[in-house]
């Protein structure tokens, strides 16, 4: 075949698959295929569960027609795309894991079948970096480890990515399923100030908020004046329903001595001696701070969680 036809042929195909008959100039894109709940279900939970599990059937539709255009995912606007990706988001965290992992399976697996078919549809690339933005990103109001985890598991045994993407996925997958929700929290020892040992498993309380910080953090001090003054909050921690570790896991121990006043007295205060949380990855830290919320047995409420979402339970469950 000559390059000519070779040409010819690669152009037949991309028109195909991007609905060349359409021409982008001419294209209104196409609204968010929105999912409604049958009638006849009427409790809330079930009504999450299938929203969560439909969110993405019109979208994914591999019979949809679109014209190549890098501003639309499947015809429809990238932004109309992102604000429904984060209403999804928000729907996930209602539900059971077991649900949520079914969802996200979904969602990659309907993804995956565009690409396929056509990779011009853009839903597999975007759906992939939304994932990452929403769910993995350290700076994400909306991050959750567990459910990036679900996703990125696909990714790692996918043809659709290289084998070095492959294998960073694998890596996320695995520090991902440290302390998971639910699961118990790994135990430690830290030091406090004046040089004297404790573990994790050795405080007892309702729960405990595991704070690792850093000295001179603003977003860690915004933490602290919260703790501190938010009534509903405050209240739990004076009472002793719920204990503060504030842990330090870098190596400038004379900083973190320097802000102790910083700290309030009746919180556990101290840092890693061992240098084994990070270094050892009994915890996946990978921003500062990062806020862990555990039960009487250390079992794992909140993973990484963000700070406002941890705030709010606290307000709303245990008052």
């Amino acid at each position: 075949m000559t390059i000519r036809n070779l040409i010819i042929t690669a152009s037949v195909l991309v028109l195909a698959g991007c609905a060349g008959n359409r021409k982008a100039e001419q294209f209104e894109a196409l609204p968010f295929p929105d999912v409604v709940p049958p009638a006849m279900m009427e409790d809330a939970r079930d009504r999450a569960e299938y929203m969560a599990l439909h969110w993405w059937d019109g979208i994914t539709e591999t019979s949809r027609e679109y014209p190549c255009d890098t501003t639309l995912v499947s015809g429809v606007r990238k932004e109309d795309v992102e604000q429904k990706f984060a209403n999804w988001v928000n729907i996930l965290n209602m539900l059971d894991m077991s649900v949520v992992g079914k969802s996200v399976g979904r969602l990659y697996d309907r993804a995956a079948a565009c690409e396929k078919k056509d990779t011009s549809s853009n839903v597999f690339e975007t759906f992939t970096d939304l994932v990452v933005k929403y769910l993995y990103d350290p700076n994400s109001p909306m991050r959750n480890e567990d459910h990036y985890a679900f996703y990125a598991s696909r990714l790692a045994g996918s043809d659709l990515v290289d084998e070095s993407m492959r294998e960073k996925y694998a890596r996320e997958v695995r520090l991902a399923s440290l302390n998971r929700i639910g699961s118990k929290a790994a135990d430690f020892r830290f030091a406090d100030k004046r040089g004297r040992m404790h573990t994790l498993y050795g405080i007892d309380a309702e729960l405990t908020l595991l704070f690792f910080s850093n000295p001179g953090c603003a977003a860690c001090k915004e933490i602290i004046d919260v703790l501190n003054n938010d009534p509903r909050i405050s209240a739990l921690i004076s009472e002793g329903v719920m204990a503060v570790l504030n842990i330090y896991i870098d190596e400038d121990l004379e900083e973190w001595r320097s802000y102790m006043p910083v700290y309030p007295e009746h919180w556990y205060n101290g840092f890693d001696p061992d240098m084994v949380i990070r270094g050892e990855n009994l915890y996946n830290v990978r921003a500062i701070p990062s806020l862990y919320l555990l039960d009487r047995n250390k079992t794992v409420i909140m993973k990484d969680a963000p700070e406002a979402r941890v705030f709010e339970w606290l307000s709303t469950k245990h008052l």
